[in-house]
């Protein structure tokens, strides 16, 4: 013959006082959910049903938003981006000015200037001629 057991489980009731330190142990970050339900042996649910009910965070005028992680390593990634850009940048204007200043001293020294050469023909346009 089996017999049926049940445990028959204690319901505590706790003192509104005793919620309302248990979260603010919690706001303070003096412990954790998990630390305080090992600390006083209530169950982890219990102790955010109180924080959500008892928490000055949680008044209806404030809104606490967490930055995902992703949104941070996307801002990261992006000012790396511009970074190298803003080196590339820098790089292409020293070497604008490299030519330039190449340009310069090829002019003074061939005593001809070199950007302004009006001996080159004009372009016809293109190559093909049109058939009409």
């Amino acid at each position: 013959m089996k017999v049926n057991v049940q445990r028959i489980q204690k319901s505590r009731v706790y003192s509104e006082e005793f919620k309302r330190e248990i979260v603010s142990l919690f706001e303070k970050g003096t412990y954790s959910v998990l630390q305080i339900s090992r600390l006083y042996k209530i169950p982890n649910s219990a102790i955010y049903r109180w924080i959500y009910k008892f928490s000055i965070f949680n008044e209806p005028r404030q809104r606490i938003v967490e930055m995902k992680a992703s949104n941070t390593n996307k801002v990261k990634e992006l000012e790396a981006k511009v970074k190298e850009l803003e080196r590339m940048v820098g790089q292409k204007q020293i070497q604008v000015d490299f030519y330039s200043k190449l340009i310069e001293i090829a002019s003074e020294e061939l005593d001809y200037d070199i950007l302004k050469n009006s001996d080159t023909p004009q372009s016809t346009g293109s190559a093909k001629k049109k058939n009409k």
